[in-house]
């Protein structure tokens, strides 16, 4: 089991721990995800997710070649500017999705930890002659996500940068806390936030500067998953993976058919456009009373089972059973009544509109 830089700090402050990706990870404090969720929505909490996947790519290919293995477009971004896109296989679906940050002289993939492997495998795969240096930095690169609305004035204080100068999906270089990062508004919770990129040696000093008394809250991966399905945010391995493509899963926008470059899964994509989405990924509410639906359980509509739960949970801001699932196309839409199998018998559920709980981030 991998460990992130900041294991041991996590172990120090009664974090339960468990497997997540290969890596020994904080599930939740000993406060608890409700009260780590509410900090995230009210205050400010700090994420170690230096579990994350980090591929830097340079050589006068660069944007050539980004361009070819992702879907959004690479050549819209200006240098401090950073998009969401997907890597994609050849029948359009997701390999994983994924951030790109465009830098002066490199560019940088961020991906899901779980993936890293098979991610770096597809990339390389279509390198053929391209003139590219990639380089797999996961290891030695850590990550902080500080989130929620007083995200801001925390690492304000901390630094030099002009942080509220930045804005959402852009990104800057200096010292927070005296440690050399990137600061990007960025995160997976619906709340203004940035993530902080950093080296792995240092990460310690600036958690301890962002973290206690007076400051952010730790949070654990429980709460970050109860804050993403709140905000409609997809999970790889849940609500996207290699049999749903970004058209399926709501995800058009990260879709540029006509950015004036083949890439990867174009084809099937430009098809599925033209025929038509037959299937769509929408949010859910349980109606059953004390009924709470789960990853894996089947989902029915009209007494045929559709699809399965994706994500589903019980979550504090909501304050609801909530879930996402697949469902046909033409039944796609708030209202639609479903019934979902929770351990043998069936629950009534009403598709609601994404996202459960209103994003906050700065534009």
């Amino acid at each position: 089991m991998k460990q992130t830089p900041l294991h041991a700090v996590h172990v120090s402050l009664g974090a339960k721990m468990v497997p997540f990706a290969g890596f020994e990870m904080p599930v939740s404090y000993p406060e608890g995800i409700s009260a780590e969720h509410k900090a995230v929505r009210e205050g400010v909490g700090v994420f170690d997710v230096s579990h994350m996947g980090e591929f830097e790519i340079t050589g006068p290919d660069r944007n050539a070649f980004v361009q070819r293995v992702t879907c959004n477009d690479v050549s819209a971004l200006t240098p401090g500017q950073a998009q969401y896109s997907g890597i994609l296989t050849n029948d359009g679906t997701f390999v994983d999705d994924c951030l790109v940050y465009r830098f002066e002289d490199k560019l940088m993939m961020v991906v899901n930890a779980s993936n890293i492997q098979k991610d770096w495998d597809t990339i390389v795969a279509q390198k053929a002659g391209a003139n590219v240096r990639l380089r797999d930095i996961s290891d030695e690169t850590a990550l902080l996500a500080v989130q929620g609305p007083k995200a801001e004035a925390l690492i304000g204080q901390l630094t030099s940068l002009g942080v509220a100068m930045i804005p959402y999906y852009h990104f800057a270089q200096g010292k927070v806390a005296g440690v050399q990062c990137f600061v990007s508004r960025t995160g997976y919770t619906g709340e203004d936030g940035f993530e902080l990129y950093c080296r792995a040696a240092d990460a310690e000093t600036l958690w301890h500067a962002l973290v206690g008394a007076g400051r952010a809250a730790p949070v654990g991966l429980g709460a970050r998953d109860t804050l993403r399905l709140e905000a409609g945010l997809p999970l790889y391995g849940n609500d996207i993976d290699d049999t749903t493509t970004p058209y399926e899963a709501g995800l058009a926008f990260i879709v540029k058919l006509d950015k004036g470059a083949p890439f990867t899964g174009l084809d099937k994509l430009k098809k599925q456009k033209l025929e038509g989405v037959k299937r769509r990924l929408v949010g859910f509410k349980m109606t059953e009373p004390k009924t709470v639906a789960r990853h894996g359980y089947p989902v029915f509509l009209d007494g045929t089972q559709v699809d399965i739960v994706r994500s589903g949970t019980v979550t504090p801001t909501a304050n609801a059973a909530i879930g996402t699932t697949y469902l046909p196309m033409d039944r796609a839409k708030p209202g639609t009544k479903i019934d979902i199998d929770v351990r043998g018998r069936k629950g009534a559920a009403e598709v609601v509109k994404l996202p459960f709980v209103p994003h906050r981030t700065k534009k």
